[in-house]
């Protein structure tokens, strides 16, 4: 099978910025390991960081050489490209970098909202007693902060072979409007209270499902949660925002799940993370206009 690695695909190159840092270390291996791309894509990594960071670079590098990768064509790092890649807030630096880049589609950004996904589906996982591949379709609308609004009205468990929403499998609809939100809206702060640093492994497999999904899709009856532009969405959200919604993809296109209904409980909470985006946006926007 590797020896016909070449005649199946050329190698894509990927860029990771940042690549001297925690999250792109825990991130790389998998990237070059096919856990993204496949395990028949062929990889060039281009790592991206800032010139005092080289000589870390140059470790990464090392260690990648090190793993022996088959998939891994090339590993070339780099501090020459104009870009400065910073994470939180994810959203409105995601809005910020699409208008500073006209020429790009808005549909090709996205942030990550996926490890807010991921912690929510863990949760529920949890508290009722299966693995996290037994919950589907959780969703995390707004803002990857801490007035996200993580929603289960539409998700699903599945016990004893059959699928049953996770309101009813539960039974607990204080502790799901309730301890349920605030744990995955203050997972992050949490875990660096613990660890004494951030959760970069968990983001790296976060990073890894968003890609991946873009690359691959959506498997069919699924949706996930990912910030997109949010022009002509359904759900009374204000446009150009950059906003976490629930979408499937298919052939590389997100597309967001529309037809969901919004309860009372939930509507307040979708327009209090918009209010605080919006906020985010006019911050932002107003000292770019300014520098």
């Amino acid at each position: 099978v590797n020896g016909s690695l070449s005649l199946q695909s050329e190698p894509i190159r990927v860029l990771v910025t940042g690549a001297a840092g925690q999250i792109a270390y825990s991130l790389l291996y998998s990237i070059g390991n096919g856990s993204v791309f496949g395990k028949d894509q062929p990889i060039i990594l281009v790592l991206l960081d800032i010139t005092p960071m080289m000589g870390v670079l140059d470790g990464v590098l090392m260690e990648l050489q090190d793993c022996a990768l088959p998939l891994l064509k090339d590993v070339i790092a780099t501090d020459k490209e104009e870009v400065i890649v910073v994470g939180n807030p994810a959203n409105t630096n995601c809005l910020t970098a699409s208008k500073s880049a006209p020429s790009i589609p808005k549909e090709n950004f996205s942030c990550l909202t996926r490890l807010d996904h991921n912690r929510a589906k863990a949760q529920i996982a949890l508290k009722v007693g299966v693995t996290s591949n037994d919950v589907k379709n959780v969703i995390i609308w707004g803002n990857h902060s801490s007035t996200q609004y993580p929603d289960v009205n539409h998700a699903k468990v599945k016990l004893q072979g059959k699928e049953v929403g996770v309101y009813e499998a539960l039974k607990d609809d204080s502790w799901l409007k309730g301890e349920f939100i605030t744990t995955v809206q203050q997972r992050g702060a949490a875990v660096i209270k613990a660890r004494k640093l951030s959760s970069a492994m968990s983001a790296a497999k976060a990073i890894c499902d968003h890609v991946r999904d873009i690359w691959f899709g959506t498997p069919e009856g699924e949706f996930v949660s990912m910030g997109i532009i949010s022009d002509g969405n359904s759900y009374g959200i204000p446009e150009d925002l950059l906003y976490s919604f629930p979408v499937t993809i298919k052939n590389k296109t997100w597309k967001i799940v529309e037809g969901l209904p919004i309860n009372d409980f939930s509507r307040e909470k979708m327009d209090l993370t918009a209010k605080e985006l919006a906020e985010e946006k006019e911050t932002a926007f107003e000292f770019l206009s300014s520098a």
